[in-house]
């Protein structure tokens, strides 16, 4: 990533990718939290940090937050500090997998890979005996597939039994049963079936390669992060984590799983706070509970984007409108930010004029308000109007948290219309309070 001195450099500024460790200092905005939190002192992912240096206490976090709100940033940036106090850390992006078709156990599968990834990272020498439980685990009933995997595996990467060791076959193996888990229905029913059967026994390993791990880090336990579970439909999520909280809590080494933030208001969510300690990442607040501008939340995205471009670029109040327009969400701004350098390039503009912000504000207010109903628009006009806290259709909060036309703000957690939504309403004359 480039930081934009022109208008054809904004779209690869403004990617919705999350920004990478080694981006962290050119580009990330710290101070964020504050305008999160309402609270400079209050911050989940300073706890989150905090935690993952106790293994004494409970190490299973439940990290929620609405897509695009810097979630995956943030978890980046701890890792950069947690790398540099000594800790192991393995992001597993889920998204390697079929998010619409993942179960509890193909989250196990990952931890296996994960954990003997940071042993090969280590140089790490696995005793002898964990080698072959692993390879006696995936072996037994299932010898042709890993037979098929091993061969397919060391064709890919040029490793054999031979020249490349246990650990590198086991990682061969891992790496085709992933593709099987993504590709393969027959193959991934036995995988899955395995785990499911000999849960405990794959749990236990897991444990025993995690304490070789700390044996070559001083004690420091591996730490894992799951990225993109907070994409899973509801059911699917509730299928992955509700039944199996005990197990999927209950690993050896703190393990960080991102979780659909609309959730937490579906009543079987007070059951899993049993099992993991929750955490919500807010938006950054750029209005006040009375629908009234809030000054210092606009100024830190203004910083943001400062961060990644010459505001030159932007005219006149061009870039007050598109986070006016936004409502603190970052991803629904770099994508009118996008939109609007895309279209300004189209007519050979070197600066986005307000005509381009305004068709691309026109088209994100287009695809939000597709996802809502005639019968939805009491139930929001009451958000609107003041009933942001106590909201008790619960089931209908939670599908409008989902199509993001509802977005959630800070510690109290506190709900508003998306900007654009409001927008709508106004231009059918269902809000008429003066105000642009």
């Amino acid at each position: 990533m480039k930081y934009a001195t022109q208008v054809s450099e904004i779209i690869n500024a403004f990617s919705p990718a999350p920004l990478k460790i080694s981006q962290m200092k050119e580009f990330y905005c710290d101070g964020t939290m504050e305008y999160r939190m309402s609270d400079k002192y209050n911050s989940p992912i300073e706890d989150i940090f905090d935690i993952c240096q106790k293994p004494e206490e409970c190490a299973a976090v439940l990290l929620l937050g609405h897509r695009g709100c810097g979630k995956s940033t943030e978890l980046n940036r701890m890792t950069e500090r947690l790398h540099s106090i000594g800790y192991y850390v393995k992001t597993i992006a889920c998204s390697d997998l079929d998010l619409f078709n993942i179960v509890h156990s193909d989250l196990f599968i990952l931890m296996g890979e994960a954990l003997l990834e940071i042993a090969k990272e280590l140089d790490c020498e696995i005793e002898e005996g964990i080698l072959n439980d692993i390879m006696n685990f995936w072996y037994e009933g299932t010898e042709t597939l890993i037979s098929q995997s091993q061969e397919a595996a060391s064709l890919e990467t040029g490793v054999s039994m031979e020249t490349g060791g246990i650990l590198a076959s086991i990682l061969n193996i891992f790496a085709k049963i992933k593709t099987d888990l993504r590709f393969n229905e027959e193959t991934r029913k036995e995988y899955r079936k395995k785990i499911n059967v000999r849960s405990s026994e794959w749990v236990q390993i897991l444990g025993s390669i995690s304490k070789e791990i700390m044996k070559k880090t001083e004690g420091k336990q591996p730490i894992m992060i799951f990225e993109d579970l907070d994409k899973l439909n509801p059911e699917d999520a509730w299928r992955v984590f509700y039944n199996y909280a005990a197990i999927l809590s209950g690993m050896e080494f703190p393990i960080i799983y991102t979780f659909p933030i609309g959730l937490s208001y579906d009543g079987r969510f007070s059951a899993m706070e049993s099992y993991f300690i929750t955490k919500t990442l807010p938006m950054i607040k750029i209005e006040t509970m009375e629908n009234q501008p809030f000054q210092e939340g606009i100024e830190i995205i203004y910083e943001i984007v400062k961060k990644r471009a010459d505001l030159k670029l932007f005219e006149g109040d061009v870039l007050k409108k598109l986070i006016q327009y936004t409502g603190g969400a970052l991803r629904d701004l770099f994508h009118v930010i996008n939109a609007s350098a895309k279209r300004a390039l189209r007519r050979n503009s070197e600066t986005i004029s307000m005509e381009d912000a305004e068709c691309a504000l026109e088209e994100l207010k287009t695809s939000l308000t597709r996802r809502i109903e005639q019968k939805d628009y009491d139930f929001l006009l009451n958000i609107y109007n003041g009933n942001k806290e106590r909201i008790e259709d619960k089931e209908k909060l939670l599908k409008m948290l989902q199509a993001a036309v509802v977005l959630e703000y800070n510690g109290k957690r506190w709900h508003n219309l998306h900007p654009l939504v409001v927008k709508f309403f106004k231009d059918q004359g269902l809000i008429s309070d003066g105000r642009e």
